[in-house]
């Protein structure tokens, strides 16, 4: 009797996990082990506002030297070390910002553990720092990434979300193989319903350019080769 009890109620769990993974699929999500998930990318990015008469020769070689040391770092598509100098490509003020692609969020919280941000704020204080869900990234064939683009894009209070992501996923996929590209990135920002894109490129700024132009100081990009090649839909 016992056996027959046993073997109902095993019977019966395995009934509610068929169906709690059918309802799951029906969603979209999936209950992949940990050591399958795909790794969740992360988009960071801060700013710092710079003085009107800010002298960009000290900050660009100290810079560089930052640069050497990110060249290596484990868990790390790409860091731009980025400046916004007033009266050029458009800018109206003087900023120095880093804009991050983590190939997942717990590397990023290891390096606020690691106290990584504290060089940071010891010199020019605590920034607000922006962080995005990354919809996909990919690399392009260019050569060296002299601009960094970010584009916010709001999404319509009536848009088909899924269809939107699809279609964003495909825009950066796209972009990528412009011939002065080296990777396209689209986020999300579910707080403010928008996308961000950004793009590493090789060309300056011209009239067709979208979104805020930065110039790339230095950009360390261990992992940058090893995210999908872009491709024409």
């Amino acid at each position: 009797m016992a056996d027959r009890v046993w073997a109902v109620a095993r019977s019966c769990r395995h009934q509610r996990a068929a169906g709690l993974l059918l309802s799951a699929a029906a969603l979209g999500l999936s209950f992949a082990s940990p050591g399958k998930e795909k790794p969740r990318m992360t988009i960071v990015h801060y700013a710092h506002r710079l003085t009107a008469d800010f002298d960009f020769g000290p900050l660009r070689r100290w810079l560089k030297e930052r640069g050497a040391i990110w060249d290596a770092v484990p868990e790390l598509y790409f860091k731009g070390f980025l400046l916004r100098e007033a009266g050029c490509f458009g800018a109206t003020a003087n900023n120095f910002s880093s804009l991050y692609l983590w190939q997942h969020d717990k590397a990023f919280r290891d390096w606020l553990l690691r106290g990584g941000y504290k060089i940071i704020t010891d010199i020019y204080g605590r920034a607000q720092i922006e962080t995005f869900l990354t919809l996909d990234a990919f690399r392009g064939k260019a050569g060296e990434a002299r601009f960094l683009y970010r584009d916010d894009i709001a999404i319509p209070l009536d848009a088909d979300l899924t269809a939107a992501f699809a279609k964003e996923i495909e825009l950066a996929r796209e972009r990528a193989i412009q011939p002065d590209v080296i990777s396209a990135v689209v986020g999300l920002d579910p707080l403010n319903w928008k996308f961000v894109r950004v793009l590493l490129s090789e060309a300056e700024p011209d009239a067709s350019a979208r979104g805020v132009a930065y110039q790339i100081a230095h950009l360390s990009a261990p992992l940058l080769g090893t995210l999908s090649p872009g491709a024409a839909r």
